[in-house]
């Protein structure tokens, strides 16, 4: 697949940021091609309208979702560990793109709910044949999203709500034992 413009990369970029830091209504076009450092004219060459823009973004989350898929498919200790890991933010391409896309999904976007549903059925499905049965699998998937929620808290604040290290082996030692196969 070849790689996308630079120019339309920036732009995205910009995007992002500007959905993540001051909302979707802050994200316009004459703003995002400001923070991008492209002309107007420029932007619309790459994204005719706002919902290319977030189209384009929502195509960036599942390219990710779909790399990520792939790490957690080959990863030594396995998906199930992978997915409990990886869900203490590290500001990742990932973690922005869900972050955007979320911020969309609560101001009232329908694509961006969809998306964000459709990557956590991506993940489920992933997850599924390494645990016992569906509660096993509810318990991951929450136990995954307060991981990621407590980490968006830890961002601004001295207390660490997440555990890291050892802590977090120990966090995930209980979830294995609790819903591997």
């Amino acid at each position: 697949m070849p790689r996308p413009p630079l120019a339309r990369e920036r732009v995205l970029d910009a995007f992002e940021a500007i959905v993540i830091a001051d909302g979707e209504r802050a994200a316009t076009l004459d703003a995002t091609a400001k923070a991008a450092g492209v002309s107007k004219g420029g932007l619309l060459y790459h994204f005719g309208s706002k919902e290319d823009l977030v189209a384009g973004l929502l195509e960036r989350l599942d390219a990710l979702t779909t790399l990520d898929l792939a790490q957690m498919a080959s990863h030594d200790e396995g998906p199930l560990a992978y997915y409990v890991r990886t869900s203490v933010m590290e500001d990742e391409a990932l973690d922005r793109a869900l972050v955007a896309t979320s911020r969309l999904a609560q101001g009232g976007s329908g694509p961006a709910g969809d998306a964000l549903r459709s990557v956590r059925h991506r993940w489920e499905e992933m997850i599924r044949p390494h645990v016992r049965d569906q509660a096993s699998l509810d318990l991951v998937m929450l136990v995954s999203d307060g991981l990621y929620f407590n980490n968006s808290l830890d961002v601004n604040g001295d207390e660490r709500l997440v555990p890291h290290g050892s802590a977090l082996d120990d966090l995930l030692a209980l979830v294995l034992r609790a819903t591997a196969i």
